[in-house]
């Protein structure tokens, strides 16, 4: 099942390229020709898109646990920062 939806996928995205070539589209079909690269991609390698937003935003988080755990900032609250930065 897997197959017949790759290989559906990239028939689909060779029309458009070729249907966008034919009406002079050519931003379309630089469009179109991305798609279908990154569905080769991420069918050949297994890493997708949201592997890659998963690993950023996991790594955001680290970072940002480091500094709070560095500079001591527990204060999660903007109201408190406030008055905190008032006194």
């Amino acid at each position: 099942m897997d197959n017949l939806i790759y290989i559906g996928s990239l028939i689909l995205v060779a029309l458009l390229i070729f249907t966008f070539n034919r009406t002079n589209n050519t931003k379309l079909m630089l469009l179109a020709v991305a798609i279908g690269a990154y569905i080769i991609y991420s069918h050949e390698s297994g890493h997708t898109a949201t592997e890659f937003k998963d690993k950023m935003i996991n790594s955001v988080d680290k970072s940002a646990e480091k500094f709070v755990d560095k500079y001591d900032t527990d204060i999660k609250d903007a109201e408190k920062v406030k008055k905190e930065s008032q006194k």
